[in-house]
């Protein structure tokens, strides 16, 4: 079972999930948009059950203390620094990490920039940002499917078309996610005031130090589901290029985007592998 604590770094404070032995070997699991941390229970169970400490922050702009209005605020790398002081707060030198959609991305900046605090990587849908600018440059298919983000990145139109009509497509993009509750949820805690904004500041903060990142050199896994409308192959296959310690490229076949609430155990047995090395 998962206690929530609430951590204070600086002016903000994070709502964390934690379960597991205080012990046990310490994981850190990173959601992604528009989800919260709830995301990652039911593999997070798993993985407390196996021994480890999961550690499972609601990450800026979602946690309803660490909500600032600058768009500046969310830059990846204030995102990555939440990482950082997350660990220090619990006493933490070095921890696995796992990361879905734009929790990934935040690993993946953190495993490139800070490799002595990340023991291992398991990157779940979106690959290394390096492999995803270049599908994103020359993949018809990618540019397609990447076509959401100018959207996303449009103040005002983007909130109003997510969240008008009782958030009609907000809970349209959860499909075909088999848990109501969890997207209950979501809804419940993005169409608090201010909210949805703090999540859409991710995609709109997102500058070139985004895309410019170098290969990782921790052991990774990366994590691609084939029927994932928002990344494609090319995309995916690239992402072992951007790796120079073990990787290991785990694709499941025929789900969705949605991987840690489709797929639990085989998430929760690929991030567990990669840590047992």
């Amino acid at each position: 079972m998962f206690e929530i604590s609430r951590v204070a770094l600086g002016d903000l404070t994070f709502d964390v999930r934690v379960a597991g032995p205080e012990d046990g070997p310490p994981l850190v699991l990173l959601h992604g948009f528009p989800e919260t941390g709830r995301s990652w229970e039911p593999a997070g169970r798993l993985l407390a059950d196996a021994g480890l400490r999961v550690i499972v922050p609601d990450q800026r702009g979602y946690s309803p203390g660490a909500r600032p209005t600058e768009v500046s605020a969310y830059a990846v790398g204030e995102l990555v620094g939440d990482v950082l002081g997350l660990l220090d707060s619990f006493g933490i030198e070095a921890a696995h990490v796992a990361g879905h959609d734009f929790g990934a991305v935040v690993g993946w900046h953190l495993a490139a920039r800070h490799p002595d605090r990340v023991r291992t990587l398991t990157a779940v849908s979106v690959p290394h940002p390096g492999a995803y600018s270049w599908a994103l440059q020359h993949d018809a298919d990618q540019k397609s499917r990447s076509a959401y983000i100018k959207l996303f990145r449009m103040e005002g139109k983007a909130e109003s078309a997510l969240l008008d009509n009782g958030a009609r497509r907000l809970r349209a993009m959860y499909n075909p996610m088999p848990d109501h509750a969890a997207v209950d949820e979501y809804v419940r805690v993005l169409t608090a005031p201010g909210a949805m904004t703090a999540a859409l500041n991710w995609y709109r903060a997102m500058s070139r130090d985004f895309r410019d990142l170098p290969s990782v050199k921790v052991p990774t896994t990366y994590v691609w589901s084939t029927a994932d409308v928002a990344v494609g192959r090319a995309a995916a296959e690239r992402c072992g290029e951007f790796t120079e310690a073990d990787y290991d490229f785990v694709v499941l076949d025929d789900v969705s985007h949605w991987i840690p609430e489709e797929q639990p155990a085989a998430l929760a047995e690929s991030i567990r592998v990669r840590i047992a090395g």
